[in-house]
């Protein structure tokens, strides 16, 4: 077992602190369960009291239990000069019926007695007397040692005090947290070695506590300060998922479960569980409603993707001259980017991505790559929008079906001003062919591009009733040569989605309406290729 590292995520408390975040019930039940398929050992749920919905979160979880992770109620010490066992806030935490409950209490002299306003002295007797008492209830207690660092840096006698008031009270863990995210990883290296050098009992095969590690990313160095104490010998590792959290985020479970495991060899998570890291980071993105991060190691869409000519024909022969690790061990792929740096070497393995075998000496492959920086020139931007690159290379190709024709839109704008706002109606009134069959219809939107996205809804939906489980996830809006003013050329990006999968396209004109609509129109003509000949291999 001394290669075991016990993960602790609190993405449902700590990682809800976020600006911009907020969950419901429904989704801190949808991500415990996701983490509980991981094989997370310790999910902290939230602090029952605090507010009705963690209250409600832990009742929801007894009707639906976890298969093999703890769930853990989190909560301060008593309040100052009262009895624990009176504590209206504990009482919270017992109803909970938790196994498990992480305490936090302060570390830091300042502030027991600028925070607190309390004696020292007080601060250690709140600390024995709330984990004593939870012990008396059957409870299993994680003691999270708050403003730690900090703490120890200011006044080491009194921090090491405060672990001992903890240890001896029956907590099981220890857990030093770099509450302000302030130090840097040489600090924690030296700091924990100083704590087993004090208290050596702690590195033993005894009945003493173990060391834990909760670190904020304040100063842009979370990860590594976790991985700095685990490799001084602490077994805890607490985070949350994306690195979400207060103020610049919690140190990142994505990126720390792959270094231990994969770089470190300590032993976190079952390798087909690992191998779901990627798209668990995605699941819990879409459930919180932000934007993944494309460029975060390891998970992120750009985490193993090469654009330079010379990088791709290199990763082609092998492709570990440009990859740390297999991307497929965290559930990740390689991917070719597209773009007006591209060579035949990204033609081709961008081809071989979408079921396509391309010849780098036919010709065809050539026109691929001319057309490709022709659209660029022109302010294409194909890195972004793969969906429409694929299906640039099916039309050059000849293997680009037709699934409706434009015969004509016109979208007309109602600007109504009222005493305290502005409110804008668009309609759009838009003419396509189908089979066939020309089609007229009209619908309502909050703008132009929501009115013309509509209209085109609904005169496809009964042709292609897959339609229905498209949305827009993203829309994008760039002007490309400002100094023409009101007259410039105009890039749109829009980001589709069928509820499983997202894809992205572009269109490009000096018109923004224009723009907007080839992106909406390949947006859905790929969604569509998706759902019926994504997996038809090409002849």
């Amino acid at each position: 077992m001394e290669n075991r590292i016990w993960l602790y995520d609190t993405t449902l408390r700590d990682g809800a602190q976020r600006e911009g975040l907020a969950l419901s019930i429904e989704d801190k039940l949808k991500i415990a369960h996701k983490l509980d398929d991981m094989g997370i050992p310790f999910i902290e749920g939230g602090w029952p009291g605090a507010n009705p919905k963690d209250v409600q979160f832990f009742w929801r979880l007894q009707e639906q239990p976890l298969k093999q992770a703890e769930i853990v109620a989190f909560c301060s010490t008593r309040r100052p000069n009262g009895l624990a066992a009176e504590d209206k806030m504990l009482q919270a935490i017992l109803a909970a019926e938790t196994r498990w409950v992480t305490i936090f209490g302060k570390s830091w002299d300042l502030h027991v007695t600028e925070g607190l306003k309390t004696s020292l002295d007080e601060n250690l007797a709140m600390i024995r007397d709330t984990i004593e008492y939870l012990r008396s209830r059957g409870r299993r207690v994680i003691y999270d040692a708050e403003h730690w660092f900090d703490g120890y840096q200011k006044n080491p006698e009194y921090a090491l005090k405060t672990l001992k008031a903890a240890w001896d009270a029956g907590a099981e863990w220890l857990v030093f947290c770099d509450t302000n995210g302030g130090t840097l990883p040489h600090q924690i290296t030296r700091i924990v070695e100083e704590v087993f050098a004090a208290f050596p009992e702690l590195k033993s095969e005894s009945d003493a506590p173990k060391l834990g590690i909760h670190t904020h990313n304040d100063s842009g160095t979370a990860v590594a300060n976790a991985l700095a104490a685990i490799m001084e010998g602490a077994r805890m590792v607490q985070g949350t998922m994306n690195g979400y959290g207060e103020r610049c985020g919690n140190a990142n479970l994505c990126s720390l479960i792959p270094n231990l495991q994969l770089k470190l060899g300590y032993r976190c998570i079952e390798e087909e569980q690992l191998a779901q890291l990627s798209q668990t980071s995605r699941l819990i993105s879409e459930i919180a409603n932000l934007a993944p991060d494309e460029h975060a190691p390891f998970v992120g869409l750009s985490a193993f993707a090469h654009k330079g000519g010379i990088h791709v024909s290199a990763v082609r022969k092998n492709p570990l001259t440009y990859e740390h690790i297999n991307p497929e061990s965290v559930g990740n792929e390689r991917r070719i980017v597209i773009s007006d740096q591209a060579g035949m070497s990204n033609i081709v393995s961008k081809a071989r991505n979408f079921g396509i075998e391309l010849d780098p000496k036919d010709p065809t492959a050539r026109g691929i790559l001319e057309k490709l920086k022709e659209l660029e020139h022109e302010g294409y931007q194909f890195e972004a929008a793969e969906a429409s690159f694929e299906l640039l290379m099916r039309s050059v190709l000849g293997k680009r079906e037709q699934m409706f024709e434009l015969k004509g839109f016109q979208v007309t704008c109602d600007i109504l001003q009222g005493v305290q706002s502005i409110s804008s109606n668009a309609l759009a009134t838009i003419k396509v062919e189908v089979n066939g069959e020309d089609l007229l219809e009209v619908a309502e939107g909050n703008g132009p591009v929501s009115a013309l996205d509509a209209a085109l809804r609904k005169a496809l939906v009964k042709f292609y009733p897959a339609i229905a489980n498209f949305h827009l996830t993203d829309y994008k809006v760039r002007i490309l040569d400002s100094n023409s003013g009101t007259a410039a050329k105009t890039r749109v990006l829009i980001e589709s989605s069928n509820g499983e999968q997202r894809w992205s396209t572009v269109g490009v004109s000096t018109n923004i309406i224009d723009a907007s609509y080839q992106a909406v129109v390949e947006g859905i003509e790929y969604g569509l290729l998706l759902q019926s000949s994504r997996t038809v291999a090409i002849a």
